[in-house]
C-alpha cells in the first residue's frame, strides 16, 4: 500500500493518508537484559546504589573465607581425627570427613545395622504416597489420602517397630533423621484437624464447647515446648496406674501434636474471621447445614487464606524437633552432639562442621515446605486479586 492524498483544488486541504505501520522502536538499551534489570533493581535511586555497594563489600568480606573453610580448606576423607588436625600451623576447614564417618548414625540413630532396610522401605512408601498428593494434576487424592492417613502409619509402625515376623527395634534405638521426621510428621498430621476442630470450637455458639476450646487453647499457648515435653516425660507417669506406662516417643508425640493444635488453631481461626458474613449466609441460604456449609464452602476459602500460616507452624513444628533431646531422645542435632564425645574423632573444627551440617539439613527441609506454600498459593490464587 502507499501514502495516498486526496485530489483537491487546494494544496492546503489535501488529506494524508499514511499506508503502512510506523516499525516499533525498540526499547532503550538500559532497561532490558542485565543491565536493565541492574539499574531497575540496585541502581535505581542513591540509597539502592549505596546500599548495593555496603552489600557487595560485605559479601566479598565474608564469602571467600567461608568458602575457603566449607570447600577448598575441608577434609573429605580420612579415617580419624589425625585427617582434620591443623598440618604444619595451617589451620584446616571443615572436617567432612568427620560426617561421612557419622553419616549412618545421623539417619539411623542406633538403629540395628541389619535392619536399616526397614527405615529404608519406611521412607520409600512416604515418598510414593506424598508425591501424588503434593502434585495437582495426579488422579485419585482421595484414594490416596485414605492410605496415607490408614495403611500407611500402620505399615509404617509394623516396619519400624517391629511385629510379623520382624524383630523388635525400641524406639530407645531410634535416632538421627528418623526420629526428626517422625515426630514432625506425626505432629503436623495431628495438629492440622486438631487445630480446625479447636477454631470451629471456638468460634462455636455452645457455651460448653467454646468454653472447652478457649481453655484449652490458652492452656497449651501459655507453656513452652520444653515444659510439655518435661512434663510428658517425667511428671505423666507420676499419674498413671502402677505398672501402666507409655513409651517415651509416644509421650513426646502426643505433647507435640497437643502444643501445636493450640497454635494452629489460632492460625485457622483466622481464616475463619477473614470470610465474609455473607459466604455464611449464602451457604444457609442454599440449605446447607453447618458442617457441610464448613466443609464445602467456608473452610476451603479460609484454609486458601491462611496457607502462609499453616506452613510457617509446620517449619516450627520441624525446627522445635530438636527439643526432644531434653527427654532423652536424640534426632539429628542430638545424634551429632553426641557423636562430638568420640575420641577418635576429637579435633577442632569437628563441633562447627557438626552445626553447619545440621543447619543444612534443618534448612533443606524448611526450604522445601516454604517453596511448595508458594507455588499453592500461586496456584489456589490465595492473593484475592481485585
Amino acid at each position: 500500500m502507499t501514502d495516498v492524498a486526496s485530489p483537491g483544488p487546494d494544496a492546503r486541504s489535501a488529506i494524508y493518508v499514511r499506508g503502512t505501520f510506523v516499525p516499533p522502536s525498540p526499547p532503550p538499551g538500559s532497561t532490558v537484559g542485565p543491565f536493565g534489570w541492574a539499574h531497575k533493581n540496585l541502581f535505581s535511586s542513591p540509597f539502592n546504589i549505596a546500599a548495593t555497594i555496603l552489600t557487595a563489600l560485605f559479601l566479598a568480606w565474608v564469602v571467600p573465607p567461608l568458602l575457603d573453610w566449607l570447600i577448598f580448606d575441608a577434609v573429605w576423607t580420612g579415617e580419624n581425627r589425625e585427617a582434620c588436625l591443623p598440618v604444619d600451623g595451617r589451620e584446616v576447614g571443615a572436617c567432612w570427613a568427620w560426617v561421612q564417618a557419622k553419616f549412618g548414625q545421623i539417619l539411623y540413630g542406633r538403629y540395628p545395622l541389619d535392619q536399616r532396610w526397614r527405615v529404608d522401605l519406611t521412607a520409600l512408601l512416604f515418598v510414593a504416597g506424598l508425591v501424588p498428593l503434593a502434585i495437582p494434576k495426579v488422579p485419585y487424592k482421595r484414594e490416596n489420602t485414605i492410605l496415607m492417613l490408614t495403611a500407611f502409619p500402620v505399615a509404617a509402625f509394623i516396619l519400624l517397630y517391629g511385629g510379623f515376623g520382624l524383630p523388635v527395634v525400641e524406639t530407645a534405638l531410634w535416632g538421627g533423621l528418623l526420629v526428626t521426621l517422625v515426630v514432625a510428621v506425626t505432629g503436623i498430621v495431628a495438629s492440622l484437624p486438631l487445630g480446625i476442630l479447636l477454631a470451629l470450637g471456638r468460634r462455636s455458639k455452645l457455651p460448653i464447647v467454646k468454653t472447652v476450646s478457649v481453655i484449652f487453647i490458652e492452656f497449651w499457648r501459655g507453656v513452652p515446648l520444653i515444659t510439655v515435653l518435661f512434663m510428658a516425660s517425667v511428671m505423666l507417669p507420676l499419674f498413671l496406674p502402677s505398672g501402666v506406662n507409655f513409651d517415651k516417643l509416644l509421650r513426646a508425640l502426643i505433647g507435640v501434636a497437643l502444643f501445636s493444635a493450640a497454635y494452629m488453631a489460632e492460625t485457622v481461626r483466622g481464616g475463619l474471621q477473614a470470610i465474609p458474613k455473607g459466604q455464611y449466609e449464602a451457604a444457609a441460604a442454599m440449605g446447607l447445614g453447618y458442617w457441610q456449609s464448613m466443609r464445602l464452602v467456608i473452610l476451603p476459602q479460609a484454609l486458601k487464606i491462611v496457607i502462609p500460616g499453616i506452613v510457617n507452624s509446620f517449619i516450627s513444628l520441624f525446627k522445635d524437633t530438636s527439643l526432644v533431646l531434653i527427654i532423652g531422645l536424640f534426632d539429628v542435632l542430638g545424634i551429632i552432639q553426641l557423636n562430638f564425645s568420640d575420641a577418635n574423632w576429637s579435633a577442632p573444627t569437628v563441633p562447627a562442621t557438626g552445626f553447619v551440617f545440621a543447619a543444612i539439613v534443618f534448612w533443606i527441609f524448611c526450604f522445601g515446605m516454604s517453596r511448595y506454600s508458594q507455588y499453592m498459593e500461586r496456584r489456589l490464587e490465595t492473593g484475592h486479586r481485585r
